[in-house]
């Protein structure tokens, strides 16, 4: 659980990253495009990667992850545009479903008693923390708003099934893997600042770049931790879907509470109550 702690705590870090973006006017596509740049890099100091020890490559878990990584960090910018940052975030979360699906369907995890209650708790922390009132109201008549939200939830929810195969790969080191991963998630990411900056006539500035490359250190803190608990809990998915899930739900909650000075209704307070109580009968029904 230590690796999903760590993963938790560096996915929070990102989503404060971005939401400050605007603050200080970062173009949130180019400290993308250099936030994987960094990451690729720290990926070769730290873990030394031997992209010769892939004997067998799975050329379609590169491609997908190499698109859908920036990709989905697009579509979610135009679903905060579009839909505001409650929606998204709901939409966010709400791809934990086909995580989950994914680990019964696919992944052949089997249930216990205390991972179903602790998934049905977690399922209840959701509910309470989600943002059913708010007074923000996003001004924008954009008709396709909605498809950006559901590319948020398949996106988020495709990404974690495809990083859980990648990790289960004989043939392809992680570390190896992952750098491959990032390196072409930063080509496709070149590709769309170079169609900004020509078409929309967008300015290239280092403060960007500075930006993004601290985006890519917690970044790369993020999906290395993951990938390390779907390692050390290989069979059980289910384990480190939930626990993640929630996990940053709660963090992001705390956050806003102790940073940003969020209140919280009494049903927030219940969530996260029993998203703590979640993570618990979890992690204790790996003993089993």
């Amino acid at each position: 659980m230590l690796y999903i702690f760590l993963s938790v705590c560096c996915s929070v870090t990102v989503s404060i990253l971005l939401k400050m973006a605007r603050r200080y006017q970062i173009n949130v596509v180019q400290a993308i495009t250099w936030n994987y740049s960094i990451a690729a890099l720290l990926t070769w100091i730290f873990l030394k990667p031997q992209p010769e020890s892939i004997t067998h490559p799975p050329l379609n878990l590169y491609l997908l992850l190499g698109v859908l990584l920036p990709l989905v960090f697009y579509i979610m910018a135009e679903a905060v545009k579009g839909a505001g940052i409650v929606r998204t975030d709901v939409a966010q979360r709400l791809s934990l479903l086909i995580s989950l699906s994914a680990a019964f369907l696919v992944f052949g995890d089997k249930l216990n008693l205390f991972k179903s209650i602790g998934i049905v708790t977690g399922f209840a922390a959701i509910f309470c923390l989600i943002p059913w009132q708010t007074k923000h109201v996003v001004s924008n008549n954009n008709k396709n708003t909605w498809l950006y939200l559901l590319g948020v939830f398949l996106g988020f929810g495709v990404i974690d099934i495809l990083f859980k195969q990648m990790a289960q790969s004989k043939t392809a080191p992680y570390s190896a893997s992952l750098f491959v991963v990032y390196v072409a998630a930063f080509i496709v990411s070149v590709l769309g600042t170079l169609y900004q900056i020509k078409f929309k006539k967008k300015r290239f500035l280092f403060r960007h770049i500075f930006f993004g490359w601290i985006l890519g250190i917690f970044n790369f803190g993020n999906i290395l931790f993951y990938l390390k608990a779907h390692q050390s809990l290989s069979k059980d998915p289910s384990t480190v879907f939930t626990a993640m899930n929630i996990g940053v739900i709660t963090g992001g909650t705390l956050i806003g509470l102790l940073i940003f000075k969020e209140k919280l209704s009494i049903l927030h307070k219940v969530g996260i109550g029993l998203a703590v109580a979640a993570i618990l009968l979890i992690a204790y029904s790996t003993k089993f």
